[in-house]
């Protein structure tokens, strides 16, 4: 168990995924040198983000009990990691999120270094059948030919496309907004037990982690990161799924969608991307034609009209998501949930009780009529 890997684990748990500060400093110093720093309270600003997740930290234990689990971590250099990731660090940011990951959580017998000729399908969650039927489609034209598949593991496009590259005989991976121990959601256990027996699950984030918001939004630079091309099938102008695309167009990698309907409003994203560029696809041959050629690719995403969530900072995201649904929380312990300093946090939970996201209750904090507007 190598100092590098105990640095990585260590700051895997204190740290949100996706966190450029941390990808920028262990790309200078190195992980170890950097967990010295936190630990020690040297680094300021992530030590004071860290503070409440410190207490109980043990990441050589969290190592060996991940491996009497059947969980492995791969970190870079090691001969399983997936140098196509490497890809990340000069591929920006978006939505204030970015960088290599630390090393990622691995379930499941295949190995990462396998998959580097693998497609990612991803698409909405409220999706069709017509959109289920053709994400089956190309999820088992992909696994036929020979290729990996990539996906989320959601409810909609994710599991249509799974299903149907397992149907096939062929590699699934699921990537996880939380920890590989997790059913999430809940209704995919079967489907996700089956990618860990035969296929891989794989996240940024440490088993027993909870689905954070902001945790989605890192894992899905790890999809289009580790796919050679990624294609969208039914989208519409607020879907997850264009965050992946826009990740895609940011590595250079090749972007493809499926046009659906032209009445439809789960289709309205992709036929946006299609008309800024982005290659049709209407079967499996389309996509394999497309991921060994570069095409023009999209600049920044199309959106929906504005909303004044949309204007919040990443750390006020953190600090909302970490506000649980139907009860109030008490200001450390957001802090801790949101891995963020008390200060921080009460200087976020102010300015969103300012603008109705958040309201005092109980003794506590809880989501004010804006928030949970958000959720109907």
């Amino acid at each position: 168990m190598t100092e590098d890997r105990l640095a990585r684990a260590g700051l895997s748990r204190l740290a949100e995924p996706g966190d450029v500060r941390i990808a920028q400093v262990v790309a200078q110093v190195g992980a170890p040198h950097l967990y010295d720093d936190v630990l020690a309270r040297r680094a300021a600003d992530l030590a004071a983000d860290a503070a409440g997740r410190l207490e109980g930290l043990d990441p050589a234990g969290e190592l060996e009990r991940a491996e009497r689990a059947g969980i492995r971590y791969v970190i870079p250099g090691d001969p399983e990691w997936p140098d196509q990731l490497d890809d990340l660090a000069h591929a920006g940011s978006v939505q204030e999120l970015g960088g290599v990951p630390l090393g990622l959580w691995v379930r499941g017998p295949v190995r990462l270094d396998e998959v580097r000729d693998s497609v990612a399908v991803v698409g909405s969650r409220s999706s069709t059948t017509y959109g289920e039927d053709v994400a089956r489609d190309l999820g088992a034209g992909i696994a036929r030919a020979g290729l990996a598949h990539v996906s989320g593991a959601a409810f909609g496009i994710d599991q249509a496309s799974h299903r149907g590259a397992l149907a096939a005989g062929g590699v699934s991976v699921a990537v996880l907004a939380c920890g590989v121990d997790r059913a999430y959601p809940a209704a995919h256990h079967a489907l996700l037990e089956h990618l860990a027996g035969h296929g891989a699950v794989v996240s940024e984030v440490p088993p027993g982690c909870a689905p954070l918001r902001m945790r989605f939004l890192a894992r899905n630079r790890i999809i289009a990161g580790l796919a050679r091309g990624t294609v969208l099938v039914e989208a519409a102008l607020r879907s997850g799924a264009l965050n992946t695309a826009s990740w895609a167009n940011g590595l250079s990698r090749p972007l493809m969608g499926v046009p659906g309907a032209v009445t439809s409003a789960q289709s309205q994203g992709v036929h946006q991307l299609l008309r800024q560029g982005a290659g049709l696809v209407t079967g499996p041959t389309d996509v394999l034609e497309q991921i060994g050629v570069a095409g023009e690719h999209l600049v920044d995403p199309p959106r929906g009209p504005e909303r004044q969530r949309d204007r919040l900072s990443r750390r006020h995201h953190q600090v909302l998501e970490a506000v649980p649904v139907h009860r109030s929380v008490g200001l450390r312990a957001l802090a801790t949930t949101a891995g963020i300093n008390l200060r921080e946090t009460q200087v976020a939970l102010s300015y969103l009780a300012e603008h109705g996201f958040v309201t005092q209750a109980d003794g506590g904090w809880r989501l004010g009529e804006r928030a949970l507007a958000d959720l109907r």
